[in-house]
C-alpha cells in the first residue's frame, strides 16, 4: 500500500498500517467492538473473578535494567502509623498513611505499547530507514528520547494510555501449554500450536485476547518471587516467532492481543551472525510493529486454568486497562477474569 499524503509511503508487508485509519493507534484493538463486549459477558455464568496479575514486586531481583518496585512515605508526616493527626490538626482524630513508589512500569505482569518495539524500515521509500513504530509513527518526533531540549519526552503518540482509553475488555481465551506439553521448555510453532488447539477444543475468533499457560508464573509465586534464572531457563513452553507459519496464523486468527505467564511471550532469538541481520524478537516485531496486536507478559493464569480445565472450558470474560499514565510505552496491569 502506497499512501503519498501520509506519514508513510510503504507499509512493512503484512502489516495492517492504515487499515483502522491514517491516525489509528489502537490496532488490532480496534477488533474489540460493542458486540464482541456482548459476547465477553455471555461467558459469565457463576460469577467467579480470578486476578491475572502476580505482585508486582515478582519476580525478585533485577531484569537487565527493570528493578522491584520501591516503595517509600511521601513525606514525614506520612506513613507513621502511630502518629494521631491531632498532634499535627488539633482536635483531629485518626491517623493516615499515603506512600509512594518508583516503578519500572514492565518489570511484572504487564501490558506492551506500541511505541515499546519500533524498527528501521524505508517507510518514505527513499531508499533510506527510518525508525517508525506502528501505524509509520515516527522516532524523535512522536516518540521523543528524554533529554530532547523543550520537549517532554516518551510517546507522544502510541501511549499506553490509548489502551486504557479504550478500557479494554472482551472474550479471553485460554490455551494450556503447560497441561499439553509440561513444565519443560518448549519453542511452539504453528505444527505445536495448532496440535494444542485441536487437542483442548479451542478456538480463536477476531476480537479475542488469547491467554497462553505455560506454568512459568506458577514456578515463580512457588520460589516465593525469587526463581533462579538458570533454572528459569528451562521451562515453560514460549511461541517461536522465527516460525512464518505462526506469524501467519496470528495475523490471520483476528486475535486483538496475546498474553502468557512467561517472561517475553516468545523464544529469545539468539544472533549468531551479525552479518546476517534479523529480528531479536520476530514475534515483537510482528505483533507491536506490524500489526497493532498487544503482548502482555508475565501474567498470573495457573488459578484461572485449573479452573477453566476443571470446568471444561476455555473462554472467560477478560477486563485488562492498563494504568492511564500518558506517554508511557508500557505498563502494570491487573487483568480480572471472570467466568
Amino acid at each position: 500500500m502506497t499512501t503519498p499524503d501520509a506519514r508513510w509511503r510503504h507499509r512493512p508487508d503484512g502489516s495492517t498500517w492504515g487499515d483502522f485509519g491514517a491516525d489509528d493507534e489502537l490496532g488490532r484493538l480496534n477488533l474489540i467492538t460493542p458486540a464482541k463486549v456482548v459476547e465477553a459477558a455471555a461467558e459469565v455464568r457463576e460469577g467467579l473473578s480470578f486476578c491475572l496479575s502476580l505482585p508486582l514486586d515478582m519476580p525478585n531481583g533485577r531484569r537487565g535494567e527493570r528493578f522491584a518496585p520501591r516503595l517509600f512515605p511521601t513525606g514525614e508526616d506520612c506513613c507513621n502509623m502511630s502518629r494521631p493527626l491531632g498532634l499535627r490538626f488539633p482536635g483531629a482524630t485518626g491517623v493516615t498513611c499515603d506512600d509512594a513508589v518508583e516503578l519500572c512500569l514492565q518489570y511484572s505482569t504487564q501490558w506492551d505499547g506500541f511505541s515499546h518495539f519500533g524498527r528501521a524500515f524505508d517507510a518514505d521509500g527513499d531508499g533510506v530507514d527510518e525508525v517508525v513504530y506502528y501505524n509509520g509513527w515516527r522516532a524523535g518526533e512522536h516518540i521523543v528520547p528524554v533529554g530532547r531540549p523543550g520537549v517532554a519526552s516518551g510517546a507522544h503518540r502510541l501511549g499506553i494510555q490509548t489502551y486504557a482509553e479504550k478500557a479494554i475488555q472482551t472474550r479471553g481465551v485460554m490455551l494450556d501449554l503447560d497441561r499439553h506439553f509440561g513444565p519443560d521448555r518448549k519453542r511452539i510453532g504453528f505444527g505445536e500450536l495448532s496440535e494444542a488447539l485441536t487437542a483442548q477444543a479451542v478456538t480463536v475468533e477476531p476480537g479475542d485476547i488469547l491467554c497462553l499457560h505455560s506454568g512459568i508464573g506458577r514456578a515463580i509465586v512457588e520460589s516465593g518471587g525469587g526463581a533462579d534464572l538458570s533454572v528459569m531457563r528451562h521451562l515453560g513452553a514460549e511461541l517461536d516467532g522465527s516460525d512464518p507459519r505462526l506469524l501467519q496464523w496470528i495475523t490471520d486468527s483476528g486475535v486483538a492481543a496475546i498474553a502468557a505467564d512467561n517472561f517475553a511471550v516468545e523464544w529469545f532469538q539468539k544472533i549468531t551472525d551479525p552479518s546476517e541481520p534479523r529480528p531479536l524478537l520476530p514475534l515483537h516485531e510482528h505483533c507491536l510493529f506490524k500489526l497493532g496486536v498487544p503482548l502482555g507478559e508475565l501474567w498470573w493464569l495457573s488459578d484461572l486454568a485449573a479452573a477453566l480445565a476443571a470446568r471444561g472450558r476455555t473462554r472467560f470474560m477478560l477486563t485488562a486497562p492498563p494504568l492511564r499514565l500518558p506517554r508511557a510505552v508500557g505498563s502494570p496491569v491487573t487483568p480480572v477474569a471472570t467466568i
